[in-house]
């Protein structure tokens, strides 16, 4: 079936190259209509301004996924919309078990990604991109809410373990294949919030 890993993967003991995972939660969405069903709600007009900046911060930062797959939902694939054109047309994948997906359940997709794919972009939904990211951080994002730190990386933690606004990007390292994945398995590089970009006159954050 789609995306099978052979055991045989689990007796290399070759180097790996470092993998990238990006964790893009969608843009803000708009609330004008509440008759419309939860997955057909647009972008708002600050959700696809503040898209467009991190299609250009991504740009700027060398961010290019070598495959994106994000939910269905309309919020989504707009926001997906607003980072193209890409520079490489990465492969892209609608899956349906994206759409307000559990952590456990995006490990579940991730697992099955091909080893021979290095960077992948996941553009999904809260509350389940949130506990994903902090699984991946492990111990020292509960370290995070508690200490403080004047150190780059441990900035990036502070922030992600403070929430994770619609619109943000975090980027993690993978030292370990996509197959093995699990708690404490990522290093995060950085942390991209709507803010960091842009002051948007950000407001009240609702998925």
């Amino acid at each position: 079936e789609r995306f099978r890993v052979t055991p045989s993967r689990e007796n290399r003991r070759t180097a790996m190259p470092m993998r990238q995972l990006l964790l893009l939660r969608h843009a803000k969405s708009a609330w004008d209509n509440k008759a419309l069903p939860d997955r057909d709600r647009p972008l708002s007009p600050r959700g696809r301004r503040t898209a467009a900046l991190m299609r250009q911060a991504m740009r700027d930062l060398g961010l290019a996924p070598d495959m994106v797959m994000f939910s269905p939902s309309r919020r989504t694939s707009e926001t997906l919309e607003a980072l193209e054109p890409w520079d490489d047309a990465p492969l892209i994948e609608s899956m349906d078990s994206l759409y307000l997906a559990t952590p456990q359940q995006l490990l579940g997709v991730l697992h099955g990604v091909p080893e021979t794919v290095r960077s992948v972009m996941l553009i999904g939904h809260n509350p389940g991109m949130h506990e994903l990211a902090m699984l991946l951080v492990g111990a020292r994002g509960t370290a995070a809410r508690h200490e403080g730190s004047g150190d780059l990386a441990n900035r990036a933690v502070e922030h992600l373990a403070a929430g994770y606004p619609t619109g943000a990007l975090a980027e993690f390292a993978i030292a370990g294949p996509w197959w093995q994945l699990g708690t404490g398995g990522g290093q995060l590089i950085r942390f991209l919030r709507p803010r960091d970009l842009a002051h948007d006159g950000a407001g009240a954050d609702k998925d």
